[in-house]
């Protein structure tokens, strides 16, 4: 049984010779691009921070951020590299401002090869499709691999109690969620604590954001270390 839709055999493959680039992360192409750069200004994200996009797809974030960051300073990661690299080359206004070699496959949430000098961090709308163990381990990655992250940004679905946890959930977009498939819903308790096991201080944002996903906003707990 597969986890996300994305992990079927030729996914990629297929949307890709049907050019449904943008179309296989989400949809709301430019809305959701536009929210997700309004959040990493809230963040305080400026030109000069480098910034890690997390599941960063055919670069929906990229295309934006990559104009507002200094060259050299955006950084993605996703499952299909031939994803990122077709939204590089149909999607971003100047290519030469993103050097493949900052386009990194990576479908387990591990970060080898990306700079650690990344400042900031966001994963939108990929928790979302992935069981809250993924969440641990991308926590956990992300603690020891960059010692000069200050802020994290990502998304899940919940569910409004434990009830509710386990039948499926209509969210306010309307869309409906699930315990054991895809998309997922947790209880804020359960991501709390995931957060906490892992090292971070995370904090729920009331910003209101596509499909009904709730954002949390994280930083490196420092709170046992002497």
């Amino acid at each position: 049984m597969t986890l996300s839709p994305y992990e079927v055999e030729g996914f990629y493959d297929r949307a890709l010779e049907n050019g449904k680039h943008r179309d296989i992360v989400g949809g709301r192409w430019d809305e959701t691009g536009r929210v997700q750069m309004q959040i990493l200004r809230d963040m305080g994200l400026r030109p000069d921070d480098v910034l890690l996009d997390i599941g960063a797809g055919s670069l929906r974030l990229g295309c934006k951020a990559i104009e507002y960051l200094e060259p050299g300073h955006y950084w993605a990661t996703d499952a299909s590299r031939a994803l990122m690299l077709r939204g590089r080359e149909v999607e971003l206004v100047d290519p030469s401002r993103l050097s493949e070699a900052q386009l990194i496959e990576d479908k387990t949430f591990e970060f080898v090869g990306v700079s650690d000098d990344v400042t900031h961090a966001i994963c939108f709308a990929v928790f979302t499709h992935l069981p809250i163990t993924h969440l641990s381990r991308a926590l956990k990655n992300l603690r020891r691999a960059f010692p000069k992250l200050r802020q994290f940004a990502f998304t899940v679905f919940l569910a409004p109690d434990r009830d509710a946890l386990g039948k499926p959930y209509r969210q306010k977009d309307g869309v409906v969620t699930h315990r054991a498939r895809a998309p997922y819903h947790f209880l804020a308790e359960d991501v709390l604590a995931t957060a906490q096991e892992a090292g971070w201080e995370i904090s729920a944002d009331p910003m209101m954001l596509p499909r009904g996903q709730a954002l949390y906003l994280g930083r490196i707990s420092h709170k046992d270390e002497s």
